[in-house]
């Protein structure tokens, strides 16, 4: 009984009585990378978070500033002047040269 005893015990604790040794990872699964997490698929990250934002874009001619979401899948024409901002592709909107945006903040 006793033989069978030992060989279903783990082997860390077969070396010392003491307790468990900690076995140590090559990553840390609680604190990602942020590069890394930026890569994966945005429903395999560990907190889901989308890849689109909306972002304000001035135009290059009049100055005024639209409201764009970034995989707009219209080309987006400016309010005053009519000189197209974007255009879409297959995934983010493509701004139109001369055209700058930042995030919107929540």
């Amino acid at each position: 009984d006793l033989f069978w005893l030992k060989r279903s015990e783990p082997a860390c604790w077969r070396a010392s009585k003491s307790k468990p040794r900690s076995i140590v990872m090559d990553i840390d699964l609680l604190n990602p990378c942020a590069k890394e997490e930026k890569g994966k698929h945005k429903l395999k990250r560990m907190i889901q978070s989308p890849n689109s934002f909306f972002m304000d874009v001035k135009c290059p001619g009049c100055l005024q500033i639209t409201t764009v979401f970034s995989h707009a899948q219209t080309v987006v024409l400016c309010g005053n002047c009519n000189v197209m901002l974007c255009q879409p592709t297959g995934g983010l909107a493509r701004l139109t040269e001369g055209c700058s945006f930042r995030r919107k903040v929540e």
